[in-house]
């Protein structure tokens, strides 16, 4: 039986358009079980109406979605991160993966306080390989995938406690602390075990640790534990 997603990709440079449509195929042709239902939108009037007519009807399961965009005026939407407040009140199920040009500090702070999406990618970091890791990551892992250039910039301002930990995160910590092994712990989280050996190296990466002894000491250094 196959998984069918429905993506809808917000872009107004259509050559993105394309090579985010390309990764989408290739997931499908790497997993026979996987299937897209892809819709495009260019600028923020023609992406509001997409997600108005989608609460209506049917679900969007996720959205990705650039931050300098045509604006919307008659709608007080003036860039992709407007858009992207209108997708968690409209569909808060929704994953949003943010592609973005911004690579300031300052910036990509306040798109993560604002919107806090499950995908933050530069696209100075794009490579067909990354992409498709995000893609595969976030719609079929269901973990949170941010490029190391976010990543980076988020450490040097020490602002991951908010953003990047989720509550299974921070229970999985514990349990590490606890000297709770990987294995056995998909009987204390809710989470299958290869979900929850994803998201312990995802850890080790956010902390910038190489090793379980490392990622408790650093974590409990930050409060987390």
């Amino acid at each position: 039986m196959k998984q069918n997603y429905s993506v809808l990709i917000i872009e107004d440079v259509p050559i993105t358009c394309d090579a985010y449509r390309l990764s989408l195929e290739e997931l499908c042709l790497r997993d026979q079980f996987l299937e897209f239902e892809i819709d495009q939108a260019y600028d923020c009037i023609t992406g509001y109406e997409k997600i108005k007519n989608a609460s209506k009807k049917n679900k969007i399961d996720s959205v990705f979605l650039d931050i300098k965009l045509p604006p919307n005026e008659e709608a007080k939407i003036y860039s992709g991160e407007d858009l992207g407040i209108k997708i968690r009140q409209i569909l808060p199920k929704t994953k949003i993966v943010v592609f973005t040009g911004y690579s300031d500090n300052f910036r990509i702070h306040t798109i993560f306080k604002s919107l806090n999406p499950e995908g933050f990618l530069i696209k100075n970091d794009f490579t067909s390989k990354e992409l498709l890791l995000a893609l595969k990551t976030v719609l079929l892992d269901d973990i949170p995938y941010y490029s190391k250039t976010v990543l980076n910039l988020l450490r040097k301002q020490e602002v991951y406690s908010h953003f990047l930990l989720d509550k299974n995160d921070r229970q999985l910590l514990y349990e590490l602390s606890m000297g709770t092994k990987i294995i056995e712990m998909s009987k204390k989280i809710d989470l299958a075990k290869p979900t929850i050996e994803k998201r312990f190296y995802r850890l080790k990466e956010i902390f910038d640790v190489k090793n379980r002894n490392e990622l408790i000491m650093v974590a409990k250094e930050k409060g987390f534990i």
